[in-house]
């Protein structure tokens, strides 16, 4: 799928302007680009004239025109398109897929602050993984349960942890609401020498598998928006069929392991994730059903 797709996908087809509109837009474009040559043309020639002592300033003056003309011409070519005439189709114009995937993640991280903040008693995430469903239970004084199909209720010693590091409810809950802080503190978390792969991954667990308040799971979103190394793969859906954003990155360079997630923009959930390539047995794949705050405990505390 190339670029023009997904933002296609993730907008929808664009309507068709008439004749006229088209027209005006395709003389437009014209007159910018002849505009353009005719200024690049100069500057060319002032560029190959002696310098002079007062002729540096007309030059970067110019530069600076040239620079405008282009940038004038680009705003046209991305914002209409270029037509190669009557009946011919559009000249395909190159559009930034990264900088789309970037708008979802911000997009998710309005969202998320925009949540009010967490009641409840305990964390609970329920989850699948291949065909096992497990529900964790976390209490704000640290005692932890889980439960799955013909397991009963069981307590956790370490609900939560990060790179093998555990983490408390109040030390997820007071971590940074900005995202430059909040990597300086993930960072530090982290074994020394931690790859890029592994900062994403550590990131993206606090938006689903940790009670991140709705401040800092913001800032993780503005976070992943921010890592080089996360890639938006388009639309796509996880294995439930539930519609959603798809993010990549890869855990490790040596074994070239990838995380995929799927994530809601509009609810600001993740709604999977999954390992790639996996073991074979499920395993590899974990679907989020629930993630909240509940006062409903475990049966059987």
């Amino acid at each position: 799928m190339d670029e023009l797709e997904l933002v296609r996908d993730l907008y929808g087809e664009p309507p068709r302007p008439d004749p006229t509109a088209r027209a005006r837009v395709r003389a437009r474009l014209e007159r910018r680009r002849t505009r353009w040559w005719q200024v690049a043309s100069w500057a060319a020639r002032q560029e190959r004239r002696p310098s002079r002592p007062s002729s540096r300033r007309r030059r970067v003056s110019w530069g600076g025109a040239l620079a405008g003309a282009a940038a004038a011409l680009t705003a046209v070519v991305v914002a209409y398109g270029a037509s190669g005439g009557a009946g011919a189709p559009p000249v395909p114009t190159r559009i930034d897929a990264s900088a789309t995937g970037r708008a979802v993640l911000l997009a998710a991280a309005t969202t998320a602050a925009s949540e009010p903040p967490a009641r409840g008693a305990y964390w609970r995430v329920t989850r699948q993984t291949g065909a096992r469903v497990t529900t964790l239970w976390a209490a704000r004084d640290g005692r932890a349960w889980i439960s799955g199909p013909g397991a009963g209720v069981k307590p956790v010693a370490r609900p939560f942890t990060m790179a093998g590091r555990s983490l408390s409810v109040t030390e997820i809950e007071g971590l940074p609401a900005d995202a430059g802080a909040l990597r300086r503190r993930v960072a530090a978390l982290l074994p020394p020498g931690s790859g890029d792969g592994v900062l994403a991954d550590a990131v993206s667990g606090l938006l689903w598998s940790k009670p991140s308040p709705p401040p800092v799971r913001a800032a993780a979103y503005r976070l992943l928006a921010d890592l080089p190394n996360v890639r938006y793969l388009g639309r796509s859906a996880d294995p439930k069929g539930r519609p959603g954003e798809a993010f990549a990155f890869t855990l490790d360079p040596a074994t070239g392991v990838r995380r995929t997630l799927v994530v809601d923009p509009a609810s600001s959930q993740v709604l999977s994730s999954s390992d790639s390539p996996g073991t074979g047995d499920g395993r590899e794949t974990r679907i989020v059903l629930a993630a909240g705050w509940t006062d409903e405990g475990p049966a059987s505390e």
